[in-house]
């Protein structure tokens, strides 16, 4: 449950972890800890706190050619090309060839060339579908943003998450639009510590913190209410592990499912199914450590016997002894548990 599977909490392992308590370690029963990581895990979006923000980008000078009122800057494949062309078929009018003469050099329709040839400019081209056509994406890329700041960039997964929101476009379009944040250029930001981390704070004595890790966890906690109630009772459980306070155990669990934190609700339930060894585990100064000692040295002593004790080592141990494989097996199993 808490501590090692024989023992309960009042075995080796909580006593290894209250004598470490008194020494200054940081107080980690076993589960608990776990338990901890996971709350903290379940509220990771509260950890971006800690993260400074990222200066704003300085906007960059926009070129006097394109202050003219033009929908689509330099960069753009379609208007790059009208723009090529269009100078294209200007320097052969200028050069003195004639309309069907340009046509014809340039592999383009009649009605191309005319079309470039009246235009002054070649911004006055872009009109109908150059005009800031809407897209069926629109509605959805508000929450496809704040979906990619979160760090989730799978887009057939988006794409799955917007249908039911009243997306009836493909997945193409969705995966074209992550396609551009993904090969644009972001600016280096700091990465929020890791829920682990975070755990590890909440689970060690506050006076053995630094100065920084104190202040980052209570940043933390500032910002989260979860992880505040969270803080609260796992430094309450350690001190009724450090001071053997087993008595308070019942209004701990108590105090425990008030609060929305699943994963010490389900600590809770198993500390529930043997409540009264766990009480006796966290009051009385006896435990079945050694015990579990000797469980452990036997687990070793089968881990270093593995593959050695077969056939070939029984027979020079005993050679007159003919055994049956269900003999042999039979007999290493006793023999290694003497």
């Amino acid at each position: 449950m808490l501590g090692d599977g024989h023992a309960g909490f009042g075995g080796r392992a909580g006593e290894t972890h209250r004598e470490q308590s008194r020494q200054g370690a940081p107080v980690r029963p076993i589960n608990l800890s776990e338990a901890a990581e996971r709350a903290v895990a379940q509220h990771r979006r509260c950890l971006r706190a800690l993260v400074p923000a990222a200066p704003e980008p300085k906007p960059e000078p926009v070129p006097e050619e394109e202050t003219s009122g033009s929908p689509w800057p330099t960069g753009h494949r379609f208007a790059d090309r009208t723009r090529a062309r269009h100078a294209a078929v200007h320097a052969l009018l200028e050069a003195g060839h004639r309309r069907r003469s340009i046509q014809r050099q340039l592999c383009m329709t009649w009605r191309s060339v005319k079309q470039l040839a009246d235009a002054t400019r070649p911004e006055d081209l872009f009109t109908g579908q150059w005009q800031n056509r809407s897209s069926i994406l629109d509605e959805n890329k508000t929450y496809l943003d704040d979906r990619w700041n979160e760090g989730f960039t799978n887009a057939w997964k988006l794409w799955e998450e917007i249908v039911p929101l009243g997306y009836k476009g493909s997945y193409q379009r969705v995966r074209a639009y992550l396609h551009k944040k993904r090969t644009s250029p972001r600016p280096v930001a700091a990465r929020p510590p890791s829920p682990r981390t975070v755990a590890g704070w909440i689970l060690s004595r506050p006076e053995t913190l630094t100065e920084s890790e104190q202040l980052r966890l209570k940043t933390v906690r500032a910002h989260c209410p979860e992880l505040d109630a969270l803080t609260r009772h796992v430094r309450t459980f350690a001190v009724m592990l450090t001071e053997c306070q087993g008595e308070r155990l019942p209004h701990w669990l108590d105090a425990v499912r008030k609060d929305d934190l699943p994963s010490l609700h389900t600590l809770a339930a198993g500390i529930d199914r043997d409540l009264d060894a766990v009480i006796a585990g966290l009051t009385l100064p006896w435990n079945s450590g050694a015990v579990e000692g000797h469980v452990n040295r036997i687990k070793m002593l089968e881990r270093q016997m593995f593959g050695r004790a077969g056939f070939h080592l029984l027979r020079k141990a005993r050679p007159a002894l003919h055994m049956t494989p269900r003999a042999t097996l039979t007999h290493r199993r006793y023999s290694l548990r003497l």
